[in-house]
């Protein structure tokens, strides 16, 4: 995984900003994975994934609505949570259950349909992290109908678009 520096003069400012590179990652099958290396703190990159009130500030999808987030503001394993979401057009209301929190690591919350979402955080050095994301339909209840409609594809672009959002948040200076 690397990264690209970029600086330039604009009207006289100098700015600088990365372009990050997105690593695909082999979760096992009937998952999509991809990691991103952030110019941010364990702690911080945490704090903002486990808190579902702020998952509308890091949805690159463009599924995820900024109404209606209920549940806890820190994830604990069994928590539920709902967010307002949209798919097709059509806004709807979706609860998961956390299934996995490890502080500083791991926060993992399964949809009503079994597949589930999956975010590790690694430190690769100081102030730095490296995010991976997952969506895993392993455990979905009808992992064909997510083939059917084309879910892996529609779920890789947006991965890739909130891990690159995410990266450019703390990068760009």
């Amino acid at each position: 995984m690397s990264a690209v520096r970029l600086s330039l003069r604009v009207a006289g400012y100098r700015m600088r900003m990365t372009i990050s590179t997105l690593k695909t990652e082999d979760a096992g099958p009937k998952t999509v994975s991809r990691s991103v290396q952030v110019s941010a703190p364990v702690a911080t990159l945490f704090d903002l994934i486990a808190d579902p009130h702020r998952h509308p500030e890091i949805d690159g999808s463009g599924t995820v609505r900024d109404i209606d987030v209920s549940g806890p503001h820190r994830l604990s394993p069994g928590d539920k949570f709902t967010v307002g979401m949209t798919q097709y057009g059509v806004p709807y209301k979706i609860t998961s259950k956390a299934t996995k929190v490890e502080e500083n690591r791991v926060v993992e919350w399964e949809h009503p349909l079994g597949h589930r979402w999956r975010w590790e955080l690694a430190e690769v050095g100081p102030g730095a992290t490296k995010v991976t994301e997952t969506f895993d339909y392993s455990t979905a209840k009808l992992p064909i109908v997510i083939e059917l409609l084309g879910m892996q594809k529609k779920n890789a672009d947006g991965i890739e678009s909130t891990l690159l959002a995410l990266a450019n948040r703390y990068d760009v200076h």
